[in-house]
């Protein structure tokens, strides 16, 4: 009873392994969105015009609305002195 078991269980474990073996790589992107997106940098004091084209490359993908983001919170004003 216990030798068709033994029998299925070396049959899985040849099965995954020729699967791991002989797997094709991974087609698409092989950079991360994310990495993108860090270069993006505003200068303290942005036009909205430039916070509002920052928002629009950091926008992933592209059918997402425009994401804008304060250039500066109010605690980053007010430690610069302004």
């Amino acid at each position: 009873m216990a030798l068709p078991i033994v029998r299925i269980a070396a049959a899985t474990a040849a099965g995954y392994w020729f699967y791991r073996r002989f797997k094709r790589p991974a087609t698409g992107s092989t950079t991360n969105a994310s990495d993108a997106m860090d270069d993006i940098h505003l200068r303290p004091g942005a036009s909205h015009e430039e916070v509002v084209d920052a928002g629009v490359k950091e926008t992933f993908p592209a059918s997402d609305p425009v994401s804008v983001k304060p250039s500066e919170t109010a605690y980053e004003k007010n430690k610069r002195g302004g």
